[in-house]
């Protein structure tokens, strides 16, 4: 069986990314390539079993099959809710 290149990403608060980038068999899943990239070492303290992945920045399952060229992103939970945010700041008097 042929493999294929994929690339696994993790961006941490604050804008820098950890990416690693693994060979996998062709048909291998996001969690293969999760798995085999090792990113849980280096990203310390994140349960990575829990977190959303996605394909080039489209929520996806982790036994979604990989093409070649994929990026895997492992996404960080949010701590707030964008929407609500948006709509307290909106709510607030204006200062100036």
């Amino acid at each position: 069986m042929s493999e294929i290149t994929v690339s696994v990403v993790y961006a941490l608060p604050g804008g820098a990314a950890t990416e690693i980038e693994v060979r996998v068999v062709e048909g291998a899943t996001v969690a293969e390539a999760i798995e085999r990239s090792g990113i849980a070492a280096e990203i310390r303290g994140a349960d990575i079993a829990e977190m959303p992945v996605g394909i080039f920045g489209k929520r996806v399952r982790r036994d979604a099959m990989l093409g070649d060229g994929d990026r895997v992103e492992l996404y960080r939970r949010l701590i707030a809710d964008p929407k609500a945010k948006r709509r307290r700041r909106a709510a607030s008097p204006r200062v100036g």
